[in-house]
């Protein structure tokens, strides 16, 4: 494994993520769920945008075991579209601080990219699920733009899985769902 550690927090600094390694990829997501769950989660009190202009939400990829809470898991939360749900997005509820996607069967986290300062983000290399983007929006081509997931995606996530020996670590420090608005 890289040696190489980097932490990313919460807003106001109570919750701290430390990641291992270098990430899968750096991606935004244009799926109806994202725009749906970014649309509500960036409702709660002092919480940060989520979507760009574009409807997009900016995600940085880990593999699971390169990812553990440091600081302040008493405040991660989950929120889940429906029950049957198996994606949620967990927040760290202090300040309302969104921190990362689950698809909880897959072996990967998708962490909000608002964790980042702006100029340590790494570089944008794909958008996914564009066919869902919000109607009158024009795309900019300065990554690919694919209506769905192209096969090199995937094949990132399997070589990550694989590296993984093909585990799926179960995140289990969520104590939780998230108090949305009324």
């Amino acid at each position: 494994m890289n040696s190489k550690t980097l932490t990313v927090q919460c807003r106001c600094g109570h919750t701290a993520l430390a990641l291992e390694g270098k990430h899968i990829m750096s991606v935004e997501c244009l799926c109806r769920d994202c725009q749906q769950a970014g649309a509500l989660l960036q409702t709660l009190d002092s919480a940060p945008p989520l979507l760009d202009d574009n409807g997009a939400t900016r995600f940085v990829v880990y593999r699971k075991d390169r990812v553990r809470c440091q600081a302040g898991q008493d405040t991660l939360k989950e929120h889940r579209l429906s029950p049957t749900a198996k994606t949620r997005r967990v927040v760290a509820c202090c300040c309302n601080t969104p921190m990362f996607l689950e698809f909880v069967n897959g072996h990967w986290l998708s962490l909000y990219g608002g964790l980042w300062p702006a100029q340590t983000l790494p570089a944008l290399e794909i958008r996914t699920m564009t066919r869902d983007k919000p109607a009158g929006v024009s795309l900019p081509d300065d990554v690919p733009n694919p209506a769905t997931h192209t096969p090199r995606f995937f094949f990132k996530l399997i070589a990550a899985w694989a590296a993984m020996g093909f585990r799926s670590p179960a995140v289990d420090y969520i104590s939780g769902d998230i108090a949305l608005p009324e």
